[in-house]
């Protein structure tokens, strides 16, 4: 199961309707769009999110794979069209009570994905129709989601009857969220599990950078991050490092990161004299395959090059 995310705005009424989600097949141009051409990629049991003027507004369950065809009559045309177009049907769950993206954006902006975001920094929906939604991001829609429309449902039929209470646990949004959240859950932790299994041999079962082995410890530490990977990345083994607790933290903040050749670079943020502290040193060079070098260098541009101002914690005593 995969999910997506879909900016429907003015035609969100008539593809709900219809219960289908849809977009045309070439632009103006001859060229088909990214956002139209991940139509394609939607699968039966896939989720989607409906974006409407800065909520979102639905969650849909995808009933068939997306097939070819021709646009879906609306209600002010008088026959039907012949535009070739993407479909793929849904089952549309509304909420109650929308989730507003720039409420919750500090809680969303760090799981978009560099490339193909559906919002932009302040907020405010991309243009075009279809997108991605990695599992970290779909996991914290779900979650707010359930805030806002699940857990204050139950607080308010504290004093209701058992009668009403029943009729409840069968909504089908309860039902829709719940699936979803298992097979989302259970997707990521098979993955990060074998994702792991594949480094321990690479790294010969210990950080590279301060030589601890033991296993509880260390973490199978991606290089570019599993919202910004396709799902072959994600399981690369060459798109990581094997590092201690400490140091997959530093490199997942991107305070350290490695050359191409396994060079460590460190953080002007970092001041030299606290190097020891992070257990840091100048010149280290981690032992790297040939394979591992786009994925460094990946991460070394995107995540190190845009680190953000954080104020490092370092005992004084």
């Amino acid at each position: 199961m995969n999910s997506f995310i879909v900016m429907q705005g003015e035609t969100y009424q008539e593809e709900r309707n219809a219960e289908v989600l849809w977009s045309p097949r070439v632009d103006k141009s001859g060229m088909i769009p990214h956002s139209w051409k991940r139509m394609q990629e939607l699968k039966k049991g896939d989720i989607v999110f409906h974006y409407v003027k800065g909520f979102l507004v639905a969650i849909s369950h995808v009933r068939e794979d997306c097939k070819h065809g021709t646009k879906p009559k609306s209600t002010d045309e008088q026959q039907d069209s012949t535009e070739e177009a993407f479909i793929a049907r849904a089952v549309y769950r509304e909420l109650d009570n929308p989730l507003s993206i720039k409420a919750f954006f500090r809680e969303i902006e760090p799981l978009l994905p560099v490339k193909y975001a559906a919002f932009q920094e302040d907020a405010s929906g991309n243009s075009g129709y279809l997108y991605p939604c990695n599992e970290e991001l779909a996991m914290k829609f779900l979650e707010l989601i359930s805030a806002l429309n699940i857990f204050t449902l139950e607080v308010e039929q504290l004093e209701l009857s058992m009668e009403v209470i029943k009729k409840t646990e069968h909504d089908p949004l309860i039902s829709l969220i719940a699936e979803a959240e298992l097979q989302i859950k259970t997707k990521m932790r098979r993955g990060k599990e074998q994702f792991r299994e594949s480094l321990l041999p690479l790294w010969n079962g210990e950080c590279p950078l301060c030589g601890i082995g033991i296993d509880a410890v260390l973490k199978a530490t991606h290089a570019k991050p599993w919202k910004d990977s396709s799902a072959e990345e994600r399981l690369d083994a060459f798109n990581g490092i094997l590092l201690c607790a400490n140091h997959a933290a530093l490199y997942s903040a991107g305070f350290i990161a490695f050359t191409g050749g396994g060079s460590l670079r460190i953080s002007s943020q970092i001041p030299e004299e606290h190097y020891p502290t992070y257990q840091l040193k100048r010149g280290i060079k981690i032992p790297v395959s040939p394979e591992h070098a786009l994925y460094l260098r990946w991460h070394k541009r995107i995540v190190f090059a845009e680190l953000p101002k954080v104020k490092l914690l370092v005992n004084q005593q």
